[in-house]
């Protein structure tokens, strides 16, 4: 004859629930505090006023920063609330907002965004670090109250040369809410044409 089913004991079915109902808010926790796949990850290395610095891995294609850029430029148009990417406000006593102005430097290299390095770098003091900052840098975000700016690659003097230029691109620099593409190099200078990459969306 078939064996009666035991019931199991309540404490045990109680302890079997709990573990349930632990695994899934820790799996529904890891998935609505997974890292955002649609930009390459980052953090923040340092930060002293409205100059921020940050650092993707040395992997991270010129493609992906401009998408990381053109992240920043939406939050700035959509919220100006940098808050959720673990920035901290820039300008906190201003009546027009917490982010009314910000730079974000875009880094490869981890040295390049201790505070020590930053500082020196803001400081101006430093001409050589001053200008090797500028080179090692990746991509960048300035807003400026209602202007704002998006770069890849180095930031160059007027004694770089155009080999050096083509490593460097403006993506969008104008009015916060109608960035309209630069002209660029020579098509720049014969007053026709844009950039290859268009305004966020």
């Amino acid at each position: 004859m078939p064996q009666p089913k035991k019931k199991l004991d309540p404490v045990v079915r109680m302890g079997l629930g709990v573990m349930i109902t632990s695994f899934a808010v820790i799996i529904g926790g890891m998935f609505l505090t997974r890292p955002d796949r649609s930009i390459p990850p980052f953090t923040i290395g340092a930060q002293e006023g409205t100059a921020v610095a940050i650092h993707v891995p040395s992997r991270t294609s010129d493609g992906e920063i401009e998408t990381l850029v053109r992240r920043f430029q939406k939050v700035a148009r959509e919220t100006r609330n940098f808050g959720p990417m673990k920035i901290q406000p820039t300008t906190p006593q201003d009546p027009a907002g917490r982010y009314s102005r910000l730079t974000i430097y875009i880094f490869a290299e981890d040295a390049w965004t201790e505070p020590d390095v930053l500082h020196k770098y803001l400081a101006g003091e430093d001409r050589t670090l001053r200008e090797t900052f500028g080179r090692k840098v990746r991509g960048l975000y300035r807003l400026d109250g209602s202007a704002e700016e998006g770069r890849i690659g180095p930031l160059l003097d007027q004694h770089d040369s155009p080999a050096t230029a083509a490593y460097s691109r403006v993506l969008f620099k104008g009015p916060l809410q109608s960035t309209l593409p630069v002209l660029t190099g020579s098509r720049a200078e014969a007053g026709g044409g844009a950039t290859s990459s268009r305004a966020g969306e």
